[in-house]
């Protein structure tokens, strides 16, 4: 039994833009050099909880996973979607108002929710525990990078392990995968350029921490709608430290450099600059700015010899050079 998605749905056409690999299976990048002998594939494999055994661990520490009770105040009654196929007539699983009630727009390893002390809304994340995204998150949430004001990770309210399992939590706040509001409101260009400013901003905040998203795109961008916004989806990054020369083979993430078709290891860090580059392009597509003083920035984030790409610090420098003080003030206007 299922509730109707809140996922947003994804356009393919990109025009002009890099092509990307959204048709293939999401398959993480093989083993590097920074990776121990433990078996991989096995560990940082995508979770599959039994969500209703861990209901109980879950409301001890705080939170409530929704219920078909908590959905229907959310979206009104019950019923066919035809738009979703969500619900459906008859369902007797609806008839219980306590039962767990799932996003069909999510995948297995998560589920929406609340907190119960102040009822705000949040999504909880399954990883197994030994996973590189677990501990990357924990990383990144915690003292000192979590206090970095260059660091625009989901904001992460509570992680924590249950060892006997081989399986963690991470509790995160639920912000909007739609960066633009349901009102559809235009919002003014200095909005716009210091929501890419943060999504440079980020990429190298990770790489002055050796660590690598790997997996860049709009897809894992979230928003408050208040200036604010934040990556997600740490399946496929690692963390470098200690790797002088770090390499990752058989790349398949969103966006596809030109030097992932050859049989080679490869740069992970310019794969991300890559990457960037081509969400740059995205979001202004998406929102219908052309500033053309931003392909100064862009055109050498996509040079097809990654050695001639710029390194994400570098980007970043650039990009305040173009835009100047226009950022200065900042803005709280939502969306981009």
């Amino acid at each position: 039994m299922y509730r109707p998605s809140k996922a947003k749905s994804f356009t393919r056409q990109y025009g002009d833009v890099p092509r990307s690999s959204l048709d293939r299976d999401d398959v993480p990048a093989s083993p590097t050099s920074s990776d121990s002998s433990i078996d991989e594939e096995e560990v940082n494999r995508r979770a599959r909880p039994y969500w209703p055994k861990y209901r109980s661990i879950l409301k001890s520490r705080g939170f409530r996973l929704d219920t078909v009770r908590d959905v229907k105040l959310l979206y009104g009654s019950i019923g066919r979607t035809s738009s979703t196929g969500a619900y459906v007539d008859g369902n007797e699983d609806l008839q219980d108002e306590n039962a767990l009630c799932p996003d069909a727009g999510l995948p297995d390893n998560l589920f929406r929710g609340t907190r119960i002390s102040d009822s705000k809304r949040v999504v909880f994340k399954a990883v197994h525990a030994g996973s590189r995204e677990f501990s990357i998150i924990r990383t990144l949430s915690q003292p000192p990078m979590v206090y970095d004001q260059m660091n625009h990770t989901i904001p992460v309210v509570d992680l924590f392990e249950i060892p006997k399992d081989d399986i963690a939590f991470i509790v995160m706040e639920e912000w909007s995968s739609n960066l633009v509001a349901s009102s559809g409101a235009p919002c003014c260009i200095t909005c716009f350029l210091s929501a890419l400013r943060q999504m440079i901003e980020h990429i190298a905040f990770l790489h002055m921490h050796r660590i690598a998203h790997l997996d860049i795109s709009l897809m894992n961008l979230l928003t408050d709608y208040n200036g604010r916004y934040a990556y997600i989806d740490y399946e496929n990054s690692r963390n470098f430290r200690g790797v002088s020369n770090p390499l990752v083979y058989n790349y398949r993430g969103t966006e596809l450099p030109p030097e992932s078709e050859k049989n080679i290891g490869i740069d992970p860090f310019k794969v991300d600059v890559w990457a960037l580059g081509v969400l740059i392009l995205r979001a202004c597509k998406s929102k219908g700015y052309f500033v053309p003083d931003l392909m100064y920035v862009v055109n050498p984030m996509l040079e097809d010899d990654p050695a001639r790409r710029p390194t994400a610090f570098g980007a970043l420098q650039m990009y305040d050079k173009i835009t100047g003080y226009r950022l200065e003030q900042g803005c709280k206007k939502s969306h981009i």
